[in-house]
């Protein structure tokens, strides 16, 4: 265990951040997983409103810093991809 003040308060600290950003990459996941839910049934109007709040929740966390711009870029560019391929 730390002694310095400066130290325990670091680890208090990322002790936080570390839950927050493990909640919302979660949400994350769970947002991915609706949209894929989704494309799977074929229902293309399902499929985008799960869209439109999986690429809300995505650049949320893009802009908090949980996710880097372009890994968050690249997950809704490809979940929007697999979207524009339904049938319908």
């Amino acid at each position: 265990m730390a002694n310095i003040k400066s130290a325990k308060k670091r680890i208090l600290t990322s002790a936080k951040k570390a839950a927050r950003n493990k909640a919302v990459k979660s949400e994350i996941k769970t947002e991915i997983k609706k949209v894929r839910a989704a494309i799977e049934s074929g229902d293309k109007a399902a499929a985008g409103a799960a869209l439109s709040a999986a690429a809300s929740t995505i650049g949320s966390a893009a802009s908090k810093g949980v996710l880097h711009k372009n890994t968050a870029a690249r997950k809704v560019s490809r979940l929007a991809d697999a979207v524009n391929k339904i049938e319908g």
